[in-house]
């Protein structure tokens, strides 16, 4: 169970989706121009009592899936945001030896003005939730 293993899913649903998104994972290369998705991802091992083994291991693994969907105005940002969503919620990924739950929305952000660069982008951020146990 890796954390790359649990990424790797999530990238690979979102080069699949229809169309052509652009996907970054945890950096934006200088000169980049809107539009694309920038992912950031983290992990924890939830002790819940109710789904600890009794040997006492930990076995739910979390992945968070932060998606920066960078658009150059407020509706190309929300669009895009929209295919992310397509892409991932409720979708049930495959990881060797792991059973994993369906991919849940947890927040979202409206459109976030940024002028900082000199130029006009607008950015909402999604936050999915990847659960998985092991097979």
């Amino acid at each position: 169970m890796t954390v790359r293993a649990h990424a790797d899913a999530v990238l690979a649903l979102l080069a699949a989706a229809p169309g052509s998104l652009r996907v970054l994972d945890g950096a934006v290369p200088t000169g980049t121009n809107p539009p694309y998705v920038l992912l950031y991802f983290g992990d924890e091992d939830p002790e819940l009592p109710d789904s600890r083994p009794l040997e006492g291991t930990s076995g739910r693994f979390v992945l968070r899936v932060y998606a920066h969907s960078v658009g150059g105005n407020a509706a190309a940002a929300r669009a895009l945001g929209e295919r992310v969503r397509a892409a991932l919620l409720d979708v049930t990924p495959a990881i060797v030896g792991r059973e994993c739950f369906p991919i849940r929305r947890e927040e979202g952000s409206p459109p976030q003005r940024d002028e900082s660069t000199g130029t006009l982008v607008m950015d909402r951020v999604d936050i999915y939730r990847l659960e998985s146990v092991p097979a």
